[in-house]
């Protein structure tokens, strides 16, 4: 190789034994290459923070929709998050001892929003993890997709701040979760 000056270097010779930015190759994966006895940086992190509880919850809810003159409306709820902000987002709640998952979608859709519904599929469920008072909660949402049968928005329970119809594309840029905004489009692929 010649640099600049004209002065001619030797290469410099491959590397052999490892790929750029990965594991020795031939190395037992899962094998620690820290002594026995000794801690990693890691390790030491982990013993100093305190256990998180861990609890389990299973709920269930709906896109409940209506057609209208300009296409498929859906309902989305607001409630405020612990920072007080206004997040929309779908009906939903615990499955009660004895309920199956489409009694519960069916009763938490009429609680939280007044509205009446059928459940026309299932749109699978989505699970994701928050911490609530220093316990970790590890939630799985089942949800249908609901045809709306009728009902009242003022007989609904008070958890909800508003209830509000939107079209189903700006309910989707709406849903302040990714989980529910995925089954907005779940149900969306289902209803065009």
């Amino acid at each position: 190789m010649t640099d600049a000056a004209g002065t001619t270097t030797p290469k410099a010779p491959k590397r052999k034994g490892r790929k750029r930015g990965g594991k020795k190759r031939g190395s037992a994966k899962g094998k620690s290459r820290v002594p026995s006895g000794e801690k990693t940086a890691a390790s030491k992190r982990d013993t100093r923070r305190p256990k998180i509880p861990t609890t389990r919850e299973v709920s269930a809810g709906g896109v409940v929709y209506r057609p209208s003159d300009d296409g498929i409306e859906v309902v989305l709820a607001s409630r405020r998050t612990r920072r007080g902000q206004l997040a929309w987002g779908l009906a939903k709640g615990g499955i009660e001892r004895g309920e199956t998952k489409e009694v519960a979608a069916l009763r938490e859709v009429r609680e939280e929003t007044g509205m009446t519904a059928e459940i026309e599929a299932d749109l699978g469920d989505t699970k994701y993890m928050y911490v609530w008072d220093d316990i970790r909660i590890r939630k799985t949402v089942h949800f249908f997709l609901m045809r709306h049968t009728g009902g009242n928005v003022d007989d609904r329970d008070d958890e909800m701040e508003e209830i509000r119809w939107f079209p189903l594309d700006r309910a989707i840029k709406r849903a302040a979760y990714r989980g529910e905004r995925d089954m907005l489009v779940k149900a969306s692929e289902l209803l065009r």
